[in-house]
């Protein structure tokens, strides 16, 4: 059994710091996160709001936890969306073959072929800025990612023993695909949809920072970015709280999927 490292320790306890933010958000904030408080602007850090208020008197921890929820919400999203398709493209492509896989793979490389967060950046100026668009916008901008290790992942299997043993025992093909093989292919995903929810969430941030993401007065760490821009000098602070808050989970995120892909891995000894 591998060994626990501090790596691990880090990025566990970095994301379980996100994951008790966003519950305790749920129960208590210490302001209203959209109250308009407009004799306290630009309040600087003290006692009564520690990380200061925006330009609107608001405060900044309150308005980061609820980012928090929101900006996780979307990211989790995404991986659903862009994991559940990839998973069932990617397996059909891997274990059926023939002119089905070229046919799906000549799709899937034309859409990896862009940038991800340019195509998510087309896709919301089409679709308009709102919840359900980013998770589309992003799923499918991550999906061909999916699609591929899937696939990969398949083509190895399919040719192991105990996919031909059960063939030969009679199974459908159905079977075998949702028995023996999609089992063996999970691993790789885990791993990879670890580091796609830290991918969402930068991307999530970038897409509101840019104004095309969670419409206001919702507030989310790219958002209120993208406020604290023209007071970068009078009021720096604005920008403290979510840079730190993309910066850490990101870190956390990193961290603990290099601790999971070393736990999957059977051949990694370290």
């Amino acid at each position: 059994m591998p060994r626990l490292k501090p790596n691990a320790a880090i990025g566990a306890a970095l994301v379980g710091l996100l994951l008790a933010t966003i519950l305790l958000g749920f129960v208590w904030t210490p302001y209203d996160p959209i109250a308009i408080d407009l004799d306290h602007p630009l309040a600087a850090p003290s006692a009564a709001h520690w990380f200061g208020a925006d330009e609107f008197g608001r405060d900044v921890l309150s308005r980061a936890m609820l980012g928090a929820r929101i900006s996780a919400a979307i990211a989790a999203g995404v991986v659903a969306a862009a994991v559940s398709v990839g998973l069932m493209l990617g397996l059909v492509a891997g274990f059926v073959g023939g002119w089905l896989d070229r046919a799906l793979m000549i799709v899937n490389d034309t859409v990896l072929a862009f940038p991800g967060i340019l195509l998510a950046l087309a896709l919301m100026a089409v679709l308009g800025p709102s919840y359900g668009s980013l998770i589309l916008a992003l799923g499918v901008a991550y999906l061909p990612s999916i699609v591929r290790v899937v696939r990969a992942a398949v083509l190895s299997l399919r040719e192991r023993e105990f996919v031909e043993a059960s063939r030969v025992a009679g199974d459908s093909g159905l079977y075998t695909m949702l028995r023996h093989v999609l089992p063996n292919a999970l691993p790789p995903v885990v791993v990879l949809a670890t580091s796609l929810f830290g991918w969402a969430i930068l991307s999530e941030s970038a897409l509101s920072f840019l104004g095309v993401g969670v419409p206001p007065p919702a507030p989310t760490w790219g958002n209120m970015l993208s406020s604290a821009r023209p007071y970068m000098e009078r009021a720096s602070w604005l920008s403290i709280a979510p840079g730190l808050c993309i910066a850490l989970t990101l870190l956390g995120v990193n961290l603990l999927g290099d601790a999971l892909r070393d736990w999957l891995d059977p051949r990694d000894d370290g």
